[in-house]
């Protein structure tokens, strides 16, 4: 059974950081590119950042420049590093593989 656990949200001021972590099982987690999604309030889902099975990265225009995703294949774990959050960034943010995902994480951003 694939599992997708995110955790690593929570409350933090403008120009802050935060770090998410995805831990994966149910399915070799070496072979598949994973993503981030997120949803704020009353919007649709939105891409964030994606991470190839080799390693290559791609990030959503919002974001470039301010977060980093990165995976640890031994460990089965995908991360986002987010920096410089903004208040547009609170959303509960998923970790997804194809086309399973976990319950999610909020983050909310607020001075």
């Amino acid at each position: 059974e694939v599992q997708l656990v995110e955790s690593g949200g929570g409350l933090v001021q403008p120009g802050g950081s935060l770090r998410l972590s995805c831990s994966a099982s149910g399915f070799t987690f070496s072979s598949v590119g994973m993503s981030w999604f997120r949803q704020a309030p009353g919007e649709g889902l939105e891409w964030v950042s994606g991470i190839s099975r080799t390693g290559r990265t791609s990030y959503a225009d919002s974001v470039k420049g301010r977060f980093t995703i990165s995976r640890d294949n031994p460990q089965n774990m995908l991360y986002l590093q987010m920096n410089d959050l903004r208040v547009a960034d609170t959303a509960v943010y998923y970790c997804r593989a194809g086309n399973y995902r976990g319950q999610g994480t909020q983050v909310t951003v607020t001075s």
